[in-house]
C-alpha cells in the first residue's frame, strides 16, 4: 500500500499548530484544494467522524472518516471508513522543531481500491496526494502567520 509523509516545519508554537491542525472545519477557509469538511458526529472530545470533499488533480475526492484525537500527544488518527478510495489512513502530529518552532505532520497510507489499475495508478496517485499535503501544510502554515501577525 502506497505511502505519503510530508513534513513541515512552521515558526509557531506547537500548541498554536495544533490548534489550527486539529481544527478541521477552518481548512476549507485555507486550503484551496478542500471544498469542504463536516463534523458528522462527535461524542466527546477525543472521538469524532468528519465527511471530506477535496480536490485532487482535477477529480474531486469524498469520503468520511473516524478520527481518533490525542492532545496531550498533538496527534489526531483518522480512517476512512466510506468512501472514493479502497483505503485511507493515516495520522496529523505536531511536535515541537528542535530549533523552536514546531514541526506538522501528516502521514497517509492508501489504495484506489481498482487492483487491476492499482500498479499504474497508485504512484500517481501517491504523487499527487504528496503535493496536495504539502500545499495543505504550507496553507497551514500562511494561517498561522497571518494570525500571529495580526496579534
Amino acid at each position: 500500500m502506497p505511502r505519503v509523509e510530508v513534513d513541515l516545519r512552521i515558526a509557531v508554537p506547537p500548541d498554536d499548530a495544533w490548534a489550527a491542525v486539529v481544527d478541521v472545519l477552518g481548512y476549507p477557509d485555507c486550503m484551496e484544494s478542500v471544498d469542504s469538511v463536516e463534523i458528522v458526529r462527535q461524542d466527546d472530545d477525543r472521538h469524532r467522524t468528519t465527511a471530506w470533499s477535496v480536490r485532487l488533480k482535477g477529480s474531486v475526492l469524498q469520503w468520511t472518516e473516524t478520527e481518533l484525537i490525542d492532545h496531550a500527544a498533538r496527534r489526531f488518527d483518522f480512517e476512512q471508513i466510506s468512501g472514493d478510495l479502497g483505503e485511507f489512513v493515516g495520522h496529523w502530529a505536531v511536535r515541537p522543531a528542535p530549533e523552536g518552532g514546531s514541526t506538522v505532520s501528516l502521514h497517509v497510507d492508501f489504495d484506489i481500491g481498482i487492483p487491476l489499475l492499482a500498479e499504474m495508478l497508485n504512484p500517481v496517485a501517491a504523487d499527487a496526494l504528496r503535493e496536495s499535503a504539502a500545499q495543505m501544510l504550507m496553507s497551514l502554515e500562511r494561517r498561522l502567520l497571518t494570525q500571529g501577525a495580526a496579534r
